[in-house]
């Protein structure tokens, strides 16, 4: 048992010493995929490039964007869990697969008594404060709303 375990745990820290941010500009797409493992989701950009895309969610607070040239070597890293680009959402305009192409599926889909649709819910760092952004997505999938608000991590269970 003590075996598997530490086996285990061995695996999951050799699978995290992949870090986004460290990937050099000009690495083979290949090469990221073999040290990052399988993206969260993969969309093709303009002039041939491609754009892997890493999601944290649920547990973590990141999302990072992989750009790749037509060559397929990496041009950009970008951590895009932000609260500018969650403000830069624009109502009634930008739609489900919009916010998914942005931001990769959310951390929880909810919904609530005052509004008709479902409610994304995405866990982000605010200048080192843990909130979440909240895209309120109508039946029709069009963005009505984003909010935010902080997220207690520290809260005492209501059930002790």
């Amino acid at each position: 048992m003590i075996r598997a375990t530490a086996g285990l745990l061995l695996a999951w820290g050799l699978a995290g010493c992949a870090v986004p941010e460290w990937q050099k500009p000009g690495t083979p797409l290949a090469d990221i995929e073999r040290a990052m493992g399988r993206p969260t989701l993969t969309q093709a950009l303009p002039g041939g490039g491609q754009r892997l895309l890493y999601s944290r969610q649920p547990a973590g607070q990141q999302v990072y964007h992989m750009d790749f040239d037509a060559g397929q070597r990496l041009v950009r890293v970008a951590q895009v869990l932000t609260l500018e680009r969650f403000q830069a959402l624009r109502h009634g305009v930008d739609r489900t697969e919009d916010v998914r192409r942005m931001f990769g599926p959310p951390a929880l889909v909810e919904k609530v008594a005052r509004f008709n649709g479902d409610i994304w819910t995405y866990r982000i760092l605010d200048n080192g404060n843990p909130r979440q952004a909240h895209v309120h997505i109508d039946p029709s999938g069009v963005v009505r709303l984003v909010m935010f608000t902080d997220e207690r991590l520290d809260a005492p269970d209501p059930h002790h």
